[in-house]
């Protein structure tokens, strides 16, 4: 028997918020694993910045400014990587927002901010890909980041799981409608990473030792631990997972 295939050599792969964080160690990854990547965020300067730096490294990568909220311009941006890339063989849906607020204390706009954000977006460039994939007759791979706190709920922070939850949804409906295709759909569920938008947390005295200290490893992840799961689950030795969500967690979500 031959040894598992984790090479990404030919593919080209989306990861939506890959300017930083988790989105650019899994594009980091996937570039080093041989795949063309498409680097994608809302700040053109920081995108470029993230682009140039994989090219320094010697890696290919192409810049999409796109917010992925604004959900009738998707459909346009997504035509027009096709038109000069060709379509993704993988999508990464990354991009997520938070508010942490109760249901009591957050308005309507915010609500409607996170889910489009964090879900809808996330459901509309699936179905664009998924849809593109099938067409084109590509076995690809879509990708979607969840959260432990899409299993988990916690007081003053209850918009955020509802969101995460419905990507658990989207995960195994596309496995489902797309699995004859040879288009697989996974997810990675992250625990507490050290990434840009959880750094004040992390080095807060109090909190940030609190938080290592429930989770088993006694301590938060980093940013590359993410890139393991992603390169897996996007690779050829993944080829039989469908609809499965792997917990990056250092075990956190299975203490009490």
């Amino acid at each position: 028997m031959d040894a598992p295939d984790f090479s990404l050599r030919g593919k080209l792969a989306l990861i939506t918020g890959s300017a930083q964080g988790l989105g650019f160690s899994i594009a980091q990854a996937y570039a080093a694993s041989g795949a063309s990547v498409i680097i994608n965020g809302r700040d053109e300067q920081r995108v470029n910045g993230a682009v140039e730096r994989l090219a320094s490294q010697g890696f290919s990568a192409y810049p999409l400014v796109m917010d992925i909220g604004r959900l009738r311009e998707q459909q346009d941006h997504y035509k027009k990587i096709q038109d000069e890339r060709g379509t993704p063989d993988i999508l990464v849906n990354n991009v997520g927002v938070r508010i942490r607020k109760s249901l009591a204390q957050a308005s309507l706009d915010e609500i409607l901010e996170l889910i489009n954000i964090d879900l809808v977006a996330g459901v509309q460039l699936s179905k664009l890909a998924a849809q593109a994939m099938a067409d084109s007759g590509i076995a690809g791979r879509i990708i979607t980041l969840t959260s432990i706190a899409g299993q988990l709920a916690r007081p003053g922070d209850a918009i955020y799981p509802v969101a995460k939850q419905g990507l658990t949804g989207l995960v195994r409906a596309l496995a489902v409608e797309f699995g004859k295709h040879g288009i697989t759909s996974n997810g990675i569920a992250p625990g507490t990473f050290v990434t840009e938008t959880n750094q004040s947390l992390a080095a807060d005295p109090v909190r940030g030792p609190a938080v290592a200290a429930r989770n088993p490893l006694g301590r938060w992840g980093q940013p590359h631990e993410i890139a393991g799961a992603a390169v897996f689950l996007a690779s050829p030795a993944a080829s039989y997972v469908n609809g499965h969500i792997l917990v990056v967690d250092g075990g956190f979500s299975i203490t009490f």
